[in-house]
């Protein structure tokens, strides 16, 4: 009987999201889990990351597999929310096995909301913690919930015209069973364009005054901003608010080499739909998880993974609300 799908990267067998968030505070955290441990891999494209436990996710070092993956927010202090899953794979004593005890293995990435909100309670130990008490199975809520809580998009004229985005999530079947699926928190300096027609879908909003109204200008388009003396200087300014982060699974059987060209491949969906990416003023990373034993060809299952990623950052933008003074979709006329 064929799985039932979701479109949530929850789909891939093995994997488990738990999310917290304080929504006054407009900050929050995604754990990503694999309790049976994953083979990983890693691809850190933007010039301004933020992250923990990277190194060791490269092909030739020792450790192979992790076992959660934390994306938050709260630029570089919630880094501190990967120790509270820690505390709970260890209390379930579940890790890389040194005999004398097993150390669980949590790479994270952070990206920066303190714009939004109260810059001064950020993800911590304790909201990591109940990310991990939290994670099921079931689909993750997308918009803003955990890493997506405070994210937003469209920053190149500044908050005044930026938009509300969040945390998204998609999947697909490709074939004998093979599943692929991704989970992104969008935080883009850059517009999200839709990749199938090449459309602004959420970005910096024209300086206009009147009612927010869907439609021909509605969009500045961060590309022609930064052509012209205004986009050259606010881009300076709005440089530390950014990053896409993100995870894509999946059920093959991977090495690291396979696992760190599949982030690879799934790091083109980043570039398909956001408007500039990868920029020295983003921190974009996508990691890996490959959980089974699904025989597959890493090159099929990178190019899928792309265009889940690419759903994942459009579902982002469609499930925001908005918060904190920026508007969302829904918000538009």
């Amino acid at each position: 009987m064929a799985k039932k799908m979701h479109n949530a990267i929850t789909d891939v067998p093995g994997i488990k999201v738990g999310q917290a968030q304080d929504d006054e505070a407009l900050t929050g955290c995604t754990v990503i889990m694999c309790e049976k441990g994953a083979v990983a891999g890693v691809d850190q494209r933007g010039g301004g990351p933020g992250s923990r436990e990277i190194a060791l996710l490269n092909p030739v070092n020792h450790i192979e597999k992790i076992y959660a993956v934390m994306l938050s927010g709260g630029s570089a202090f919630g880094l501190d929310a990967a120790s509270g899953v820690v505390q709970y794979l260890d209390e379930k004593g579940i890790g890389y096995d040194i005999r004398v005890t097993k150390i669980p293995i949590v790479p994270s990435v952070i990206l920066n909301d303190l714009f939004i909100g109260n810059p001064k309670i950020r993800p911590d130990a304790e909201m990591g913690y109940q990310a991990c008490l939290k994670a099921s199975v079931k689909p993750p809520a997308e918009g803003n919930f955990g890493a997506g809580t405070g994210a937003t998009v469209g920053k190149i004229l500044g908050p005044t015209q930026a938009m509300k985005a969040g945390i998204g999530t998609a999947s697909m079947e490709i074939g004998a069973g093979v599943i692929v699926g991704a989970i992104v928190a969008v935080n883009a300096i850059g517009d999200v364009i839709d990749p199938e027609n090449g459309q602004i879908v959420a970005g910096a909003r024209s300086v206009k005054k009147g009612p927010l109204k869907v439609g021909e200008g509605m969009f500045a388009d961060a590309l022609k901003v930064m052509r012209g003396l205004v986009g050259r200087t606010l881009l300076s300014l709005a440089s530390r608010q950014n990053t896409v982060i993100g995870v894509v699974a999946t059920n093959a059987k991977f090495d690291k080499p396979q696992a760190t060209k599949m982030a690879q491949m799934a790091q083109n969906g980043v570039v398909r739909a956001i408007r500039p990416a990868n920029t020295l003023h983003d921190g974009d990373t996508m990691f890996s998880m490959a959980t089974g034993k699904k025989k597959a060809d890493v090159n099929i299952v990178g190019a899928f993974a792309a265009q889940v990623v690419s759903q994942a950052i459009l579902r982002s933008v469609h499930a925001a609300i908005g918060a904190g003074g920026y508007p969302a979709i829904s918000d538009l006329k």
